[in-house]
């Protein structure tokens, strides 16, 4: 249950990571709202997900799937480059990530 609540905690940090391109530094009330309530559903799962997992271990894996799916989102939504180098990160932090469920 754990590892289900630090996953879905990750597609919140997406969540508010990408909604922070759209608050347009907080100016623009909805989006602003959006992001805030994901900050705090992100924050939540994750402290509930340490109640059992290492604190490293779960920090580690929720700021990755943040980091990956942000970098993803970035490329579909707004356009970002792809690059080989770029990619090729994305997958370290995808290796890693799977590293650590497996070795938890």
């Amino acid at each position: 249950m754990a590892w289900t609540l630090l996953f879905i905690a990750g597609l919140f940090e997406i969540g508010w990571a990408i909604g922070l391109k759209y608050t347009d530094g907080f100016t623009r009330l909805w989006p602003s709202v959006g992001t805030i309530v994901s900050m705090a559903i992100s924050v939540a799962l994750l402290s509930w997900a340490m109640r059992s997992l290492p604190v490293g271990t779960a920090y580690a894996v929720w700021t990755g799937i943040g980091a990956v799916g942000t970098v993803l989102l970035g490329i579909v939504l707004f356009g970002e480059a792809v690059t080989v180098a770029r990619m090729l990160c994305v997958l370290l932090i995808v290796t890693g990530i799977l590293g650590l469920k497996l070795a938890s």
